[in-house]
């Protein structure tokens, strides 16, 4: 982590650049705090039917504030434009409200980047949706992300005790790193040999009696092999339901979530979590589409070359390595094979 000067010049961020959504101000703000490279940024999510700042973009943004000591201007809901100059990484543990049914996972995204290479452990305990739309699930988080992250040589233990879906929220999941001074790349040209195929699937209590959570494997099970199975019924202010599914290979692991609905047959949720894994796996890819957007800063901050094979390019993919680049000297490739895209980067350690 770098020493921070009060005199530093702003970088200057477009938020309206390419699929202009929060993750260029997720990723500014927790490369931000690894620099200390104090940014502005201008026509934050102007691409959205809704532009401007959310719940759960001002919790993250907050949150990281307070976790460095940051000078933030701008932090308001429906704000457009905010300058943030981060602070030093002192604080070893943080309670955090993303309100309602806000996203616990994407306030993770910008705090993880700063707390993996910090000279500290850090606790972080988060209340919000745990299992909503247009996120990763905390389930998804665990499974496959956290894994990640131990195969560069940090330690993100995640435990999810209330679960939150949509609308009322109420979620809780509490989060411990234990970061590296050098994070490790990722050397993923190579799936390796197939492990097992699990899958979690998780419903309100409310919904056991019609046995939401088995119909969801059931479903799955239509349409990919599954090694392991775990059904749980969980309390929660909403009722809702969630299935996760991760095929491990010996070099590398490929995930994909769902969450139910009121109109979909719980035996469809499950098809369409495994329908999106199949079509993952199908590609030879060695993440899926996710996770290949989010690995991106951590790979960027590795003491080493890694390459990784992924779905495709999406337009997140490149937003990301945009905002990226604008921080770090690190440097990305993209080369499109016939099924999957083989992403590269020297990293800047």
């Amino acid at each position: 982590m770098h020493t921070i000067s009060s005199m530093a010049k702003f970088l200057e961020i477009d938020g309206s650049y390419g699929e202009s959504g929060g993750q260029i101000l997720r990723t500014a703000t927790g490369l931000s705090m690894v620099t200390g490279k104090p940014f502005r940024i201008t026509k934050i999510r102007a691409g959205r039917p809704n532009p401007g700042l959310q719940a759960q973009h001002l919790a993250g943004v907050s949150a990281a504030a307070e976790l460095c000591g940051a000078e933030l201007e701008g932090a308001k809901l429906g704000s457009t434009e905010l300058t943030f100059t981060p602070g030093n990484m002192t604080r070893e543990s943080l309670d955090i409200e993303v309100g309602t049914a806000g996203s616990v996972a994407l306030v993770l995204q910008t705090l993880l980047m700063p707390l993996s290479v910090a000279r500290h452990k850090t606790h972080l305990d988060i209340r919000g949706g745990t299992h909503v739309a247009w996120s990763p699930t905390t389930g998804y988080f665990r499974h496959v992300f956290c894994e990640y992250m131990r195969m560069m040589g940090v330690s993100v233990r995640s435990d999810t005790h209330e679960y939150g879906f949509y609308p009322k929220g109420g979620g809780r999941i509490t989060v411990d790193i234990a970061p590296s001074a050098k994070l490790k790349p990722l050397a993923l040209d190579k799936r390796g040999r197939y492990v097992a195929t699990e899958a979690w699937s998780n419903a309100s209590r409310e919904l056991a009696r019609p046995k939401v959570a088995e119909r969801q494997l059931g479903g799955a099970r239509v349409m990919a092999r599954i090694d392991r199975e775990n059904v749980k019924y969980v309390e929660s202010q909403s009722i809702g339901s969630a299935i996760t599914i991760v095929t491990k290979f010996s070099n590398c692991l490929l995930g994909a979530s769902a969450l139910g609905e009121r109109s979909l047959p719980a035996e469809k949720v499950g098809e369409q979590a495994a329908a999106e894994l199949s079509r993952a796996l199908a590609t030879g890819a060695t993440m899926d589409s996710w996770m290949a957007d989010q690995i991106l800063p951590y790979i960027a901050l590795a003491a080493g070359k890694s390459v990784i094979l992924a779905p495709s390019a999406t337009k997140h993919m490149k937003t990301n390595i945009w905002a990226i680049e604008k921080f770090l000297g690190a440097k990305f490739s993209i080369e499109y094979g016939e099924k999957n895209v083989v992403v590269s980067c020297a990293g800047s350690a």
